[in-house]
């Protein structure tokens, strides 16, 4: 499968009533396979996976399966607090028929870990995607993913998210001759670096058109077309990745706006988003709008 470009990590759209809105799931799905996308990613921390009941989890992703229809690759979020957990989610997602399984577990020390993954990988499943999730360190140790992909036939992509990525990037891609697909998550406010550093891919939330674009100008050879894109969003990414909450208000809301998602709301607990929030949040899709009306002038 070809999972090189942009990923698309849904977040999880909720009616009035506090109930997973699988009429929004489905436009929201329909929006980013019109824009392009390379693959999807659900159910994910952006997604407010763990405030999700299982049977939401199972929901959301089904729906997404079957409106791609197998157009694109569905990677199926597993991450869990507990082993136990993970395996089981494993399992089911690959049931449902999703072409990945992503993972995040906490890294304590190689024999654990390495351990953790191998029994995930005895569960078959069709790749494996390990997220390096760390905002408080260096995450897993190169070296350990270098042995875990040499030894783990399903580890095929890494999802990079610690503080800060742009090295780790290099020396992943150093440690397995390159061969290692490498995707950019939390980081995509170094989208250019990323992409000058060989970074396969990016799983970023909404502004679908506008990441595929710059990751098709950049790939066309475009890079300082790419930049010029790039930069234009930057005001959006310096406000909205202040943190994961913030994020993920900010997204609904576009998306909202946009008439993709029937609310904006979100699910608590979460960090407040007040009127000045709003205020911002509002300014910045008018700009989002302006350039992605721009960009449907050059198509």
């Amino acid at each position: 499968m070809n999972l090189d470009g942009i990923i698309t990590v849904l977040n999880t759209p909720f009616t009035e009533d506090n109930r997973v809105d699988i009429d929004s799931v489905i436009r929201n799905t329909r929006y980013a396979l019109d824009s392009k996308v390379a693959g999807f990613l659900v159910p994910a921390m952006a997604g407010e996976v763990d405030k999700l009941t299982e049977e939401e989890r199972s929901i959301i992703v089904e729906t997404v399966v079957a409106e791609t229809a197998g157009t694109v690759p569905v990677i199926g979020g597993a991450s869990a607090p507990t082993q136990k957990e993970r395996l089981y989610y494993t399992e089911k997602l690959i049931k449902i028929g999703c072409s990945g399984i992503l993972v995040s577990i906490p890294y304590t020390d190689k024999i654990s870990y390495k351990r953790y993954i191998r029994e995930i990988n005895r569960l078959h499943p069709p790749l494996l995607m390990i997220q390096d999730w760390d905002f408080s360190g260096c995450g897993i140790p190169v070296p350990v993913i270098a042995e875990l992909f040499n030894e783990i036939e399903s580890f095929k992509s890494l999802k990079i998210e610690t503080i800060p990525a742009g090295v780790k990037y290099t020396d992943v891609k150093n440690a397995t001759s390159g061969r290692l697909h490498v995707a950019g998550g939390w980081a995509v406010m170094q989208m250019i670096e990323a992409l000058d550093r060989g970074v396969n891919a990016f799983m970023p939330t909404g502004m679908h058109e506008i990441y595929v674009e710059i990751f098709k100008r950049y790939g066309s050879g475009c890079r300082e077309d790419a930049k010029k894109l790039f930069n234009r969003i930057l005001p959006v990414l310096a406000f909205a990745n202040q943190h994961l909450d913030i994020s993920v208000h900010f997204f609904k809301r576009l998306l909202y706006k946009q008439g993709i998602y029937s609310t904006p709301l979100v699910r608590q607990p979460i960090l407040p988003f007040d009127k000045y929030h709003t205020r911002i949040t509002d300014e910045l899709i008018t700009e989002v709008k302006k350039i992605t009306a721009d960009i449907s002038l050059l198509q």
